[in-house]
């Protein structure tokens, strides 16, 4: 065995003692294959917070008489479209059923 084939094999050995402490020391992922992997994206912080403050908080939503009184409103409307024809059809009698069929 020559020597230069020591000092190489030592010298791979020392780098990757090296890499694997960087890695430790900064929190680094250490990744010696290069295979893909999700730890950039799980890294991201998450934003559903965030965009959740954009958004004013809807004081309906904790009143059960305006949600009754919407939901009243919502059938009253539709009670009026059946009576008129227009309301929606039976389940499976749509349009989509009747393309089906033919």
């Amino acid at each position: 065995m020559s020597t230069g084939g020591l000092k190489s094999i030592l010298a791979t050995a020392v780098n990757k003692g090296v890499t694997e402490a960087r890695a430790r020391i900064f929190g680094h992922v250490l990744n010696p294959t290069g295979q893909r992997s999700p730890h950039k994206i799980l890294r991201k912080k998450l934003i559903g917070e965030k965009v959740a403050q954009w958004y004013p908080y809807d004081i309906k939503k904790d009143d059960p008489l305006v949600m009754a009184r919407q939901e009243q409103e919502r059938l009253s409307k539709l009670e009026m479209l059946k009576r008129r024809g227009k309301g929606a059809p039976k389940k499976g009698q749509g349009k989509r059923a009747a393309k089906r069929n033919k």
